[in-house]
């Protein structure tokens, strides 16, 4: 994978020397896609979240995606990945106190749990709602996997897990218990996405980072080759009501737009010039309402700042409607993830 081997700390100062004033500083942003870790000596917790949060832009409220946090260390293997909801769960009860601002952190939280195991399950995905309560949205089970680049992925998921018969009858679940899907795949992937939603209308599931066009290993220097599949694919797993889209993911190297291994950052003004031909795509074929702009922080640090990434957006969306606008930004991720109002009212 091609990248600089920065550490938070580095990337901080890295980003530091090229700061930009906000734009659209009003404007209110619900944050649908963020994690939180304890790695030594590395530490993306309350404090490193709250800072990006605070460097702004109007942050009202985020929901937390599984990073294989906090696990248990005892206890029956399906149920450790509880520890990860316990340890965000906590978080989120801190942010609710007010004590760290008007922001709601992981006012969502999506877990863990191996849907292979079938329906036994449904005791684990009950034990996460037991733990955190509402604010339990779903699961997260990566199943991205690729041929000659493998899943690169800290637990790496096998090849065709959204077609294995065990992992359905796990997802068959997910409905009942008004729970979600995350998925996290790569572009030549999307149609078994597709006929995983076919299969289980009632189910929603959000497309985690447009699909992952990549841009790295065989796909090196075949950007618009990638791009063609991933948009056919794209327009046909549009025509599942059931998937909304997330749209990010772009800092992440892997997606081979280099800005990981500049000298100095590129700007917001850059990141749009790159990223606007997806996020349009995506717009197009599944309209605002099913699609919603997201952080994936720390991972997309790699490549820009907070603040610069919501500007890159930003100026993305500079031609829409304010009702436009909010739905990308706001409205969507509140309905997908039934937030509600948490942080409005602050």
């Amino acid at each position: 994978m091609p990248g600089i081997s920065r550490n938070l700390a580095q990337l901080e100062a890295w980003q530091a020397a090229t700061p930009e004033e906000v734009i659209e500083p009003a404007r209110r942003i619900v944050d649908p896609h963020h994690h939180m870790w304890l790695r030594p000596p590395e530490a993306y917790q309350l404090p490193e979240l709250m800072a990006e949060l605070n460097s702004g832009h109007d942050v009202r409220a985020t929901v937390f995606v599984q990073n294989n946090a906090m696990y248990r260390a005892a206890g029956p293997v399906p149920m450790q990945p509880v520890g990860e909801t316990e340890y965000v769960n906590g978080v989120a009860a801190m942010s609710a106190s007010g004590l760290f601002g008007s922001q709601r952190l992981c006012a969502g939280i999506v877990g863990f749990a191996d849907l292979r195991l079938g329906a036994e399950i449904r005791a684990v995905l009950e034990a996460h709602r037991a733990t955190a309560g509402t604010r339990f949205k779903g699961i997260r089970q990566q199943a991205q996997w690729d041929p000659e680049l493998g899943a690169m992925a800290r637990v790496p998921p096998p090849k065709g897990l959204l077609a294995d018969s065990s992992f359905r009858e796990g997802f068959a679940q997910l409905a009942p218990l008004g729970l979600r899907f995350d998925a996290w795949i790569y572009f030549h992937q999307l149609d078994e996405l597709r006929d995983l939603a076919r299969a289980f209308p009632e189910t929603p599931i959000i497309l985690n980072h447009i699909g992952a066009p990549l841009g790295i290993g065989p796909y090196t220097a075949r950007r618009s080759e990638v791009f063609d599949t991933w948009s056919t694919s794209m327009r046909s797993l549009a025509t599942c009501s059931n998937v909304v889209v997330k749209l990010g993911g772009f800092g992440m190297p892997s997606y081979g737009f280099g800005f990981d291994l500049r000298e100095t950052p590129a700007s917001s003004a850059e990141l749009a010039e790159a990223w606007r031909p997806y996020i349009e795509l995506c717009i197009e074929a599944f309209g605002l309402m099913r699609c919603m702009f997201e952080s994936n922080f720390p991972v997309d640090k790699a490549s820009c700042s907070y603040r610069t990434l919501w500007n890159a957006f930003k100026r993305i969306a500079a031609g829409a409607s304010e009702d436009e606008k909010a739905a990308l930004f706001e409205r969507t991720a509140r309905r997908v993830y039934d937030l509600g109002s948490e942080g409005i009212e602050n």
